[in-house]
């Protein structure tokens, strides 16, 4: 059966992880339309997107079973259909515990689609540039959404963003098309990955998570603190947004290359220096420095890491197990952060505890990016 083109397999990836993050992307936005529909406490609220991000990082667990089995186009059909039949549903709803029934399962589907996402970029010719399209569409969706946001969706019921995440999914359909063959590999010979290196590639991408999303869950809080007036803080995190999709353009552009490690912990560096620079209460120039080389950083490293990890092993199930791990440390980062922030009344716990991630993490991506020695 012919494989899918390097072509084909960007479309894909391009179309569909610009769709299934949206939500995720824009929770904030989101969020205060179920408050007033619902009448919601922040918990509540919290529960909801936690239980949302759960679900799509707990579709690995049934894709163990399914992935290399099933046909892609076969799963991404039917996947789909749940998504766009949830959203729809979701935008009927006036129970909030039925909501969140609705909500966890049409996260499985996304999750599952996401896995084929990941699994298909790794078995590309270029899989730094397939990982730079599946982030960088992610983040040029999300911006647009924010953006028009305001305009579009102002005073409408959240309804009106369900229905609108279903229309994209009906949109998303035609490239389902563009898959060609299946997505199981085996083992190439010699490429037997021992267990501990693959341990600590996981190990690398859940601490870089935890990490990443809670100081950015958090950033706001940081710059409040300071003293900075909440509109600067603003317009500095749309900067930073900005620079967030430019860099992931870059190493879209980049692709795999030779000198992947070099860019990889560089980026790392880069990462680490800028959470440095938002300990002791950083001003308007400082925080702003800051905020751009972390979303830079983080978005130009992300592709490399991603890259790394799926060098490590041609195997079915690498990618399905690092979905399984961004997830997990998406999930745990802002609760981390904000239990640490509450027990000290301050953020510098929170930066020094993600700090040690990031070095932990920068640690494996060293040693995972490291020329193999098997034979």
């Amino acid at each position: 059966m012919a494989a899918t083109s390097d072509r084909a397999a960007g479309t894909f990836i391009g179309v569909y992880s610009a769709v299934l993050y949206t939500v995720l992307l824009t929770a904030p936005v989101i969020g205060g339309a179920l408050t007033a529909q619902f009448d919601l406490t922040p918990g509540e609220l919290g529960g909801l997107f936690s239980l949302e991000l759960g679900a799509f990082s707990l579709a690995t667990l049934p894709a163990y079973l399914w992935l290399g089995r099933i046909d892609p186009r076969t799963a991404t059909y039917a996947c789909t259909a749940v998504f766009i039949a949830g959203n729809v549903v979701s935008g009927l709803l006036e129970s909030f515990p039925l909501l969140v029934a609705v909500r966890v399962i049409t996260s499985l589907a996304a999750g599952s689609i996401t896995i084929v996402l990941l699994t298909l970029s790794a078995r590309t010719a270029n899989p730094g540039r397939a990982f730079g399209i599946f982030v960088v569409s992610q983040l040029a969706m999300g911006a647009l959404f924010l953006a028009v946001f305001p305009v579009v969706f102002a005073g409408a019921p959240v309804a009106a963003v369900y229905w609108t995440m279903a229309v994209l999914g009906v949109l998303c359909l035609p490239v389902v098309r563009l898959l060609r063959g299946g997505l199981s590999a085996p083992e190439a010979t010699g490429r037997r990955t021992p267990s501990a290196r693959f341990a600590l590639g996981l190990a690398g991408i859940f601490l870089f998570y935890i990490a990443l999303s809670g100081v950015w869950t958090f950033m706001a809080g940081i710059s409040s603190a300071a003293g900075t007036d909440l509109s600067d803080t603003s317009v500095v995190l749309s900067v930073a947004t900005v620079a967030g999709i430019g860099s992931a353009l870059i190493a879209t552009l980049i692709g795999d290359s030779p000198r992947r490690r070099t860019y990889l912990l560089s980026g790392y560096a880069a990462l680490t220096a800028s959470i440095a620079l938002l300990l002791g209460a950083p001003g308007l120039v400082r925080f702003a420095v800051a905020a751009v080389v972390f979303k830079f950083a983080w978005t130009f490293l992300l592709p490399n890491l991603l890259t790394a990890l799926a060098d490590l092993s041609s195997g079915t199930q690498v990618m399905n197990s690092t979905n399984l791990m961004i997830g997990g440390g998406f999930a745990i980062g802002p609760y981390l952060a904000g239990v640490l922030v509450d027990a000290t009344g301050g953020h510098t716990t929170m930066l020094a505890v993600s700090l040690a991630a990031v070095l932990l993490s920068t640690t494996c991506a060293a040693i995972i990016s490291r020329p193999s020695q098997l034979p």
